[in-house]
């Protein structure tokens, strides 16, 4: 009866085990399935990650720490590994449900300084190219900040501003405006904090101060990023543009969402000053369309009455934003009505309607500098533009019309004499396959197109085969294993 129990007993606590190992297990792979971090130790990066996150949890990884240049999904797929590679990563774990890797920040012991700390994250580039104050992938920002109200703006002067410390010595400001050089921007000491006047055009600076040697962020500022190297900057933007409502004393909170921040209604919060409510913001060159929303409702500025119609039998409020460009279209007098489309308003067919003047049909639109797609829609029939003949006869066009607005770059491709078409795709056209066409030049393919500071992306299209630019030795891989051409621009 003993040896029984005994018996029964030592089968109880096996299976108690067994259940309290998977109890354990489950726990571990509950832990881990909530894993993602992003630190600095021992002079290296390293990320750590769950590979049961879904894909709006990466996006959100990646956006917080800008690891944009990292095929995270893929990775954690099993996929792109030589790419993560060929980019200094090294796997330090890889599991069934966990991965960590790691990157050294080689150069880091020998650093003079925390500004030589940022520059040498990406030796060999300028700040212009690393912190670009004006890109296509900056649409538009704001500032948030606490303790203070935001840098005071006058005719393009921007005083920075450092509350308290006071008993400090000597306060020096720098950031991607002054390459971040410790001893060139002395801050004045004042009855409250310290300040620094610099000017600035619109666009978004990452800048921090340096209090007797020791760099630190702006506490007071709520918007800081980590560059991908372990530095941490506050981040400013040079405001271009002022949301105002009048009235509407009695609401509670009110916020302005557009074309700009893809619609989303409760995330651009404006600011109560006595009558009305603002929000200074920075906006892309371009025109960006908006509304109004409190309390469940949404409606347009009531002050503006420069609008567009909508997909809701409604309008939007228009903000224009730089120098407006003159869309024409000649002939077609007979016509019953005449829309513009392009891949600047999202191709929306309902939007941008011309006007019958001087025998042909018009309309202004503020445009940035950048490449373009366009069509008309003419009593419902698309047409390419007929006084565009940059696509005419050329196999395989896609029939957009395109132009390019202050050209900065000429991409050449030597060779390929035989080629009957040869196209320039990249992020700068939304990877457009078959529009842009380059023109052949003797012994080369030549097109002008203008591209935004920092890291540019491109392949070239012959005869309907993607090829990398064979004079170009940066690259880098891309989701379909075929990688990119790298292009630098200040």
């Amino acid at each position: 009866m003993e040896m029984s129990w005994v018996r029964h007993t030592s089968i109880w606590f096996r299976k108690g085990s067994i259940i309290l190992l998977l109890l354990v297990l489950g726990g571990f792979a509950q832990l881990n399935a909530q894993v993602q971090t992003c630190k600095i130790k021992d002079g290296k990066i390293i990320i750590e990650l769950s590979r049961q996150l879904n894909k709006e949890a990466i996006d959100i990884f990646v956006d917080k720490y800008d690891l944009y240049d990292l095929p995270l999904k893929e990775v954690l797929q099993g996929k792109l590994i030589d790419s993560l590679k060929k980019l200094g990563w090294v796997i330090e774990r890889s599991l069934p449900d966990l991965l960590v890797i790691s990157k050294k920040l080689s150069g880091y012991e020998k650093a003079y300084n925390p500004a030589d700390r940022i520059l040498m994250t990406d030796i060999g580039r300028s700040t212009a190219e690393r912190f670009p104050s004006v890109s296509n992938a900056v649409v538009y920002g704001y500032n948030r900040f606490r303790n203070k109200n935001s840098f005071l703006l006058v005719d393009s002067i921007v005083t920075f501003y450092l509350r308290n410390n006071l008993n400090a010595n000597q306060v020096f400001l720098a950031g991607s405006f002054n390459d971040w050089k410790p001893g060139r921007l002395a801050m004045q000491r004042t009855d409250s904090g310290w300040i620094a006047r610099v000017k600035l055009a619109p666009g978004k600076y990452w800048y921090k101060f340096i209090i007797d040697g020791r760099w630190t962020i702006d506490t007071d500022n709520q918007l800081s990023e980590n560059d991908g190297q372990g530095n941490i900057n506050s981040v400013y933007y040079r405001p271009n543009c002022v949301f105002v409502l009048h009235g509407n004393e009695k609401r509670s909170r009110v916020f302005v969402y557009g074309s700009f921040n893809r619609w989303r209604p409760r995330e651009l919060e404006m600011i109560r000053k006595g009558d009305a409510w603002v929000l200074p913001m920075y906006l892309l060159e371009g025109t960006h369309t908006y509304r109004f929303y409190s309390e469940g409702f949404s409606f347009t500025d009531p002050d503006n009455p420069d609008r567009f119609p909508n997909e809701f039998n409604d309008y939007n409020s228009v903000v224009r934003i730089g120098k407006p460009y003159l869309f024409r279209l000649e002939g077609f007098q007979d016509a019953q009505k005449v829309m513009l489309i392009g891949s600047f308003n999202g191709w929306r067919n309902y939007e941008l309607k011309m006007q019958k003047k001087n025998g042909g049909w018009e309309i202004m639109y503020n445009l940035g500098p950048g490449n373009y797609e366009y069509k008309y829609i003419i009593d419902g029939r698309e047409v390419s533009d007929p006084a565009n003949v940059q696509h005419k006869n050329i196999p395989g066009h896609s029939g957009n019309s395109f132009f390019v607005l202050k050209p900065n770059y000429t991409f050449r491709l030597k060779g390929f004499e035989n080629a009957k078409a040869v196209f320039l795709a990249g992020d700068f056209n939304n990877w457009s396959p078959n529009t842009f066409t380059m023109k052949k030049e003797g012994s080369e393919w030549v097109l002008q197109v203008h591209l935004m500071p920092g890291k540019r992306l491109y392949k070239f299209v012959v005869d309907g085969k993607w090829i990398l630019d064979p004079a170009n030795k940066l690259w880098e891989e891309n989701e379909h294993g075929t990688g990119n051409s790298v292009l630098w621009v200040e």
